[in-house]
């Protein structure tokens, strides 16, 4: 594959129709592969990555330049960036990922109805995934392990921050498909910085995209889902809240909130808005807001968390709808449960929310009540991420309610069929 190329607006419609024809074969083969043979092809692809890292880590550089040119939040810059440890720790998922079960093939239930039919539901490919993503290097990767796992092609359009760092990624992974004899083609990167190389995925490519997975911002997905012709497994802002209940235990409720927003603030299972029961603020708000304050975080809250908290500014309504992807908080205290549930009822988007607390009742509560892809109890929400469940990589934290929620890993990206067996049997 080459460098970053300009296809002239005549040109490009024919360059991604021939694209989504190319991934069609490739997916057919993929899927005949077997498991011995995916699982070869993604050792191959991270032998391929890891021997690339000095390439890789250049076209990053290049990236980060045009970054800083752009003036990308600190935010971005820290997606973006790939250290040699961040390309091993790609690598390391690449390896979790060929560790895992292959999905494809599977049963997933069976029996025997009446007739003396044997009828088995057994996973399979969803065909070619075209996957957006905006500033994450580590997407491209990710993405395609996944897809290879679950014999599937991917198409995969990276942001234009991140072009040339996926670009090289891209490079490697095909060269390791080549190497134990797959088609490149099941991993397809497009190379143009065109918006309308989007527009032609969101069309279906004549038929041969069979699922968009966008993971990036509100305008991103707001465009997919507004645009898409083919089905969407949608990855929503990681608007995620941690709730410290009365019963807590002052000092995990601490070192939980700290660790969920300070971690990583660019992630999005960041938290962004902190809720306390009324109960425990007075005791235990200042705490918090100490030690949020001493690793570098500044707080927007409600009026009675500011009363509590010299240094919380105030906050808006447009605070409690905000994903800050930095090192701010939003705080407020509520009464008890009920109002941690129905705030992020509110304000929520269905990603990733926590609760703190020593009593299973009000857990328990909290955790059936709760409309996420992920609940969490007395854990960091910087667990929402798809190699913390052991799924090895994942595209995206999903947050709809239809195919798949919560991390999207290789068994998210099957559907199934129903396979039936008999004897000779007619129907009256």
């Amino acid at each position: 594959m080459a460098d970053t190329v300009h296809i002239p607006a005549d040109d490009l419609r024919d360059t991604m129709m021939d694209m989504g024809r190319r991934a069609r074969l490739a997916s057919a083969a993929l899927a005949k592969a077997g498991v011995p043979g995916r699982t070869d092809a993604i050792n191959a692809m991270t032998d391929a990555l890891s021997a690339a890292e000095a390439k890789i880590l250049s076209a990053n550089q290049a990236d980060l330049a045009g970054g800083r040119e752009k003036g990308l939040s600190d935010a971005m810059m820290d997606r973006l960036a790939l250290t040699p440890e961040r390309v091993g720790a790609i690598a390391d998922a690449l390896r979790a990922v060929a560790e895992l079960p292959d999905p494809v093939g599977s049963e997933i239930a069976r029996w025997t109805v009446p007739s003396g039919l044997d009828i088995a539901r057994v996973r399979t490919p969803l065909g070619v995934i075209g996957i957006i993503y905006e500033a994450r290097p580590n997407v491209t990767a990710d993405a395609a392990a996944l897809c290879v796992r679950s014999g599937n092609a991917a198409i995969l359009r990276a942001g234009s921050e991140s072009l040339q760092s996926a670009i090289a990624i891209a490079d490697a992974l095909r060269a390791g498909l080549a190497s134990v004899g797959l088609p490149e083609d099941a991993v397809q990167l497009v190379q143009t910085k065109d918006r309308a190389a989007v527009g032609h995925m969101l069309t279906g490519l004549d038929g041969n995209v069979d699922v968009i997975v966008p993971r990036g911002g509100k305008g991103l997905v707001a465009r997919v889902q507004d645009e898409a012709r083919v089905p969407v497994i949608g990855h929503l802002e990681g608007l995620c809240h941690t709730y410290v209940d009365g019963a807590a235990d002052p000092q995990k409720a601490i070192d939980i909130v700290v660790n969920a927003k300070m971690r990583r603030t660019g992630i999005c299972g960041s938290t962004e808005t902190l809720l306390i029961d009324r109960a425990v603020a007075d005791s235990l708000l200042p705490a918090i807001a100490s030690a949020l304050t001493d690793t570098g975080c500044s707080m927007k809250g409600d009026d009675a968390s500011r009363a509590l908290v010299a240094n919380i500014e105030p906050a808006t309504e447009e605070d409690w709808r905000t994903e800050y992807l930095a090192p701010i908080i939003s705080v407020r205290v509520i009464d008890g449960v009920d109002g941690a549930i129905d705030h992020i009822t509110t304000y929520g988007t269905s990603h990733t929310e926590c609760i703190i607390t020593e009593d299973a009742a009000t857990a328990e509560k909290f955790l059936s009540d709760i409309d996420a892809g992920i609940v969490i109890h007395n854990a960091s929400t910087q667990f929402a991420d798809g190699g913390q469940f052991g799924m090895g990589a994942e595209i995206g934290i999903a947050t709809g309610r239809i195919h798949a929620r919560g991390p999207v890993g290789a068994e998210q990206l099957t559907i199934f069929k129903y396979v039936v067996r008999g004897t000779g049997q007619t129907r009256p």
